[in-house]
């Protein structure tokens, strides 16, 4: 079958509908410009979901042709498949981590009042978080790529859960830094584990897009959990509790459930699969580990200890570095910040916390796809770190209205970046160099979810001022700007390592 054929089988089967290609990038915005302000939330939230429906559904580009039997599904058929298989479980599964993550951002003002935390042991506690969780990063990816991705995505979901609901017994800033630890601990090992686990199912090209649905958890988990925290603020005295112990306890427990089910639904690699037949499988994943063996034997890293030597490597782990303080510094302090535009209630901060969270799913959705190859990468990565940059700056200067604007650019940004950096390794690397790789990455990149959050806190309890920290941000963003100039993918001619390609 070709590459892009559709036979009446295939649509009737698996209920695929052709669909106008790219419609919802103008839908969204035109919408959007005739709404009020009351339906805002309500349309943004019909623009995103067409966005998902069309990008599952849409023509794909014409695709690598592979060797077929008759009646094996062509590879665009199959790349819909799995999207709608196994990304929603990975989304979902990253909506409910992230929001476990940084609810203590929605819990700040609150615990400093109700248990005498200072500005600056927040920003510690927030940030010893990823100390543990980047310590225990590679060593859980590790396990992971021997016992399988059901089985340990599960584990970790289970502990986290558990744990998160643990941080309803925090009493003083000790109780607080060592449940934030074990938080970091137990959550190890689940976003670079996907990545990896991403990379065992899809080709290169379609693995920026891949990455970029995922990360639409962090979006989402903002969108949802900033709102819902803010109500479950509201539960303050309901059985003798505060209401931060009530946001803990119910935020925690479902990722316990989801657990579950994704140790009976999602499988391990495409060989495992039910809804592929042995043929496509073994197509796809000969298809897979021909392009990963391409990448590494152009980079020559094949092994473990490469991943130390690869300067480009290196580079990504700078880049993310820089990255993570941005978003951190937002998921954690944005609520607080947000605290000081007015006489506003839980409720109110919640909602208008969750705006730039919404922009920064429509450029999850929209500007990952475009990285098609390492000269556009580029210069994706590149606007994405200046747009970035303006965007704190922004929020630095202006007002109420202003601020609000700019953090939405600066998160706008934030997940067209993230997607591509981490198709750098798979580029490079393969095998267990490849899961170690994804991981380190990810370990060191995660030290600035700690930097920035402390930086945050020191610097506003110095100056007494919310806003102090942003020019930190702003700094740290602009050198990551300028070392995206220099990235390049294994098999891609180093003469063309610039923002142009040329």
């Amino acid at each position: 079958m070709g590459a892009n054929r559709r036979t009446a089988e295939d649509l009737q089967t698996h209920h695929l509908q052709p669909q106008p290609t790219h419609r919802y990038y103008l839908w969204v915005p035109g919408r959007l410009a005739a709404t009020g302000r009351r339906t805002f939330h309500i349309q943004l939230f019909i623009g995103l979901r067409a966005a998902i429906r069309h990008a599952f559904t849409q023509e794909e580009r014409p695709m690598q042709a592979s060797k077929t039997t008759p009646g094996m599904r062509s590879p665009a058929v199959l790349n819909k498949l799995i999207f709608g298989r196994i990304m929603p479980l990975l989304i979902a599964a990253y909506v409910i981590a992230f929001i476990d993550r940084t609810n203590i951002g929605m819990a700040k003002d609150r615990m400093e009042i109700d248990l005498g935390i200072s500005a600056t042991a927040y920003g510690i506690g927030a940030g010893l978080f990823f100390l543990t969780y980047a310590l225990s990063e590679i060593p859980s990816n590790l396990i992971m790529h021997r016992v399988g991705a059901r089985f340990w995505i599960m584990r970790i979901m289970i502990t986290w859960g558990l744990l998160s609901a643990c941080m309803s017994l925090v009493q003083g800033e000790w109780s607080f830094y060592i449940l934030r630890m074990l938080l970091g601990i137990a959550e190890a090992g689940l976003f670079p584990g996907v990545i990896y686990f991403i990379t065992q199912w899809f080709m290169v090209k379609d693995r920026a897009r891949a990455n970029g649905f995922f990360l639409l958890g962090v979006a989402l988990a903002n969108v949802i959990g900033a709102p819902l925290g803010g109500l479950l603020l509201t539960m303050d005295g309901l059985g003798g509790l505060h209401g931060w112990q009530w946001m803990f306890i119910i935020e925690g427990i479902p990722a316990c459930f989801l657990a579950l089910v994704v140790w009976k639904m999602l499988p391990n690699k495409p060989s495992e699969a039910k809804f592929l037949t042995r043929a496509e499988a073994e197509d796809l994943e000969a298809r897979i580990a021909a392009e990963e063996s391409a990448g590494a034997a152009a980079a020559g890293n094949s092994k473990l200890r490469h991943v130390l030597k690869d300067k480009q490597i290196l580079l990504v782990v700078a880049i993310y570095f820089t990255h993570q303080i941005a978003v951190y510094a937002l998921s954690f302090f944005l609520p607080s910040i947000i605290g000081t535009y007015g006489e506003l209630t839980s409720v109110q901060i919640g909602l208008l916390t969750s705006i730039p969270w919404l922009f920064s799913a429509i450029g999850a959705l929209l500007i990952p796809r475009l990285a098609t190859d390492g000269s556009r990468s580029r210069t994706v990565a590149s606007a994405s770190m200046v747009g970035i940059v303006a965007g704190f700056a922004l929020g630095a200067i202006g007002g109420p209205v202003l601020g609000l604007i700019g953090f939405s650019i600066a998160a706008f940004n934030f997940f067209a970046l993230q997607p591509i950096l981490f198709t750098y390794p798979a580029t490079r690397l393969s095998g267990a160099a490849l899961a170690g790789g994804i991981a380190f990455v990810n370990t060191v990149g995660l030290f600035g979810g700690f930097l920035g959050p402390y930086v945050m806190g020191l610097l506003e309890e110095i100056t007494g001022n919310k806003m102090s920290g942003l020019w930190f941000i702003v700094i740290m963003c602009a050198i990551g700007a300028v070392l995206t100039l220099k990235l390049r993918r294994g098999t891609e001619d180093p003469s063309k390592a610039s923002v142009s390609g040329h």
